[in-house]
């Protein structure tokens, strides 16, 4: 009888999966090196940090096993890719880099996009003087967000974040490169000793240290995942989408309405959410970048229409009536006229 056992994927090594299982197996081994059964590909199922998987074909000596079944996710993030998700923690820092609120409209919008709570992080508290701290804490939550301003180095507000990030469930940290968000997890978990990187003096970007998504154990139920950054998070496609991902926006349309369905919120009559509100200008900048992408995309797809892909190359489609018609077809026509009982006109004729 094959041995068969469920457990989570808490990292992605190279082609290996590492799984930490439910229950231990024999000398209290947990944590298995695995490969994926090939099944799983041909049928397009793809393996993220965070899924529930099964697996069989153990060996407890060598710690080693694959993947054979993967269980149905609750919820997907795309960028970082985790699966399984129940917060979003948006990491920024307040100072090296210095904050920006359209870099942080952009993370903030992206985490929205899981449908998942939401809460963000402010790190290197220390290097702000206490009354813009203050400022920028009561900005946030006005925009609709709890947050917690932090220090690794003095430790301000780490209890208060632990006690927060506690709770059963994944949560993923995500923000810009060299905000602090390895620093962030050393702190809270000391025994890691996960590798830190400087922020670069010239241009004000971290440098990459993560570079792969990993789930680290805060309680029993608890598991919090870190993330490589990356400094230009992608708005959606469509912009219905993006004034749902604006939580102000959001709550307001849903106490009233706009004159409009296709209301922008930005100066059209009628806008139930005129211009009073604080990322009114920020959004708009969004607004403006998803309605020019379209825009080019449709562009694009105008210049296509009359195109067809052959090969690696474009190629002019051909007008339908100029087409001659195909002796395939003009077999088959006969054929079933044939089998409809009618007779082949004589050559003669």
């Amino acid at each position: 009888m094959v041995e068969r056992r469920a457990g989570r994927v808490v990292a992605l090594q190279a082609n290996y999966c590492l799984v930490v299982l439910d229950r231990p197996g024999p000398d209290g081994q947990q944590r298995l090196l695995c490969t994926r059964r090939t099944r799983l590909g041909k049928s397009g199922q793809r393996i993220c940090v965070g899924d529930r998987v099964e697996v069989d074909g153990i060996d407890w000596p060598s710690a080693r096993a694959a993947i054979s079944a993967l269980e149905p996710r609750s919820s997907l993030l795309e960028r970082p890719a985790v699966a399984n998700v129940s917060r979003v923690v948006v990491v920024v820092a307040v100072r090296e880099p210095t904050l920006d609120p359209l870099l942080l409209t952009r993370f903030l919008v992206t985490a929205e996009a899981t449908g998942q709570s939401v809460q963000l992080v402010l790190t290197k508290a220390d290097l702000l003087p206490a009354s813009e701290l203050e400022a920028w804490c009561e900005r946030v939550t006005g925009w609709g967000y709890p947050v917690h301003a932090i220090s690794t180095l003095t430790g301000q507000g780490l209890g208060a974040l632990r006690a927060s990030l506690v709770e059963s469930g994944i949560a993923v940290l995500c923000g810009p490169s060299g905000v602090g968000k390895s620093s962030l997890l050393n702190a809270l978990l000391p025994n890691l000793e996960l590798r830190v990187g400087n922020v670069s003096g010239r241009l004000q970007r971290g440098r990459h240290t993560t570079r792969h998504v990993e789930l680290f154990s805060l309680s029993p139920t608890a598991l919090l995942a870190d993330s490589p950054g990356f400094n230009r998070p992608d708005l959606p496609d469509d912009p219905g989408v993006l004034s749902q991902a604006f939580p102000e926006l959001r709550h307001r349309l849903a106490e009233t309405s706009c004159r409009f369905s296709n209301c922008r919120h930005q100066g059209d009559p009628g806008c139930a959410m005129g211009s009073d509100w604080d990322r009114h200008a920020l959004y708009g900048q969004c607004l403006c970048e998803v309605e020019q992408r379209a825009e080019a995309l449709a562009m694009a797809g105008q210049r296509l229409a009359g195109l067809r892909q052959r090969g690696s190359r474009l190629e002019p489609r051909l007008d339908p009536q100029l087409r001659r018609e195909s002796r395939r077809r003009r077999r088959q026509e006969l054929e079933n006229d044939l089998s409809a009982g009618l007779s082949l006109p004589d050559p003669a004729d």
